[in-house]
């Protein structure tokens, strides 16, 4: 799993966008995971300790993911408009301090649902979560439009992808594992064929094994057939897609 940080070089571009998109892969996979854990959150059944297990730690993965994605944001994209256009992050970077309180808060509402799992308790986890959820998305809308206008005016795309290429790189392996489960299933296929073709022609056999593998438990028949196509891999067996 290691060879994951080597790989995507190349972000993912929106069919309709002629720039180098950053955010676009990341956020589709942000939204996955927040909206598939908010589901779970909303049905969870405190009856059923595997269930309890098996929500919370999902939404301890998200809270982790979060805490990262703040961290990169900050540290590469932020610092790359910054260096370039003084001021223009200030106001998404007031909002990543809100995020990490949030996340904190969030945090706080999980270890009390554990330690004392009530119908209230997991109520306020949910009505809180829902929140975050929302203004994440909102936030997330602000950087695909007026982030992304500063970096297209500031920045070529041969510099925005080595400022891409820099970020992939310092991403541990587990967590490169942990975006490419909810990035995979997130994208289109055609971004998805995009994402793993980069793969293909970087990684060793094993390696993209590995990330094949993940890919493949959180696609359904038709995707992944649509996928191996376009990869040149054996098809499902009995699928006939069109």
């Amino acid at each position: 799993m290691s060879a994951f940080v080597q790989l995507g070089a190349t972000p993912v571009k929106p069919q309709s966008a002629p720039r180098l998109d950053l955010y676009a892969g990341i956020h589709k996979a942000m939204r996955l995971f927040m909206g598939d854990t908010l589901a779970r959150v909303g049905r969870l059944d405190l009856g059923d300790a595997a269930e309890c297990d098996a929500t919370l730690g999902q939404l301890d993965g998200l809270l982790d993911l979060c805490r990262a994605h703040v961290a990169h944001e900050n540290r590469f994209v932020h610092a790359a408009i910054e260096a370039r256009r003084p001021g223009a992050s200030a106001r998404i970077g007031a909002e990543h301090d809100e995020h990490l309180e949030a996340i904190a808060a969030l945090a706080a509402d999980v270890a009390a649902l554990r330690a004392l799992p009530t119908a209230a308790a997991a109520h306020r986890l949910y009505r809180h979560l829902a929140l975050f959820v929302a203004e994440n998305f909102s936030h997330m809308h602000v950087e695909e439009t007026s982030h992304n206008a500063v970096l297209w005016a500031a920045y070529t795309d041969a510099e925005l992808a080595e400022i891409h290429e820099r970020l992939v790189a310092s991403i541990e392996p587990a967590e490169m594992a942990v975006v490419l489960r909810w990035m995979a299933p997130a994208l289109n296929p055609a971004e998805r064929a995009e994402l793993l073709g980069d793969m293909q022609r970087q990684l060793p056999p094993e390696a993209l094994q590995g990330a094949l593998d993940i890919v493949r438990t959180h696609l359904d028949d038709t995707a992944w057939a649509k996928l191996a196509r376009a990869l040149g891999l054996p098809p499902v067996p009995g699928l006939v897609t069109a």
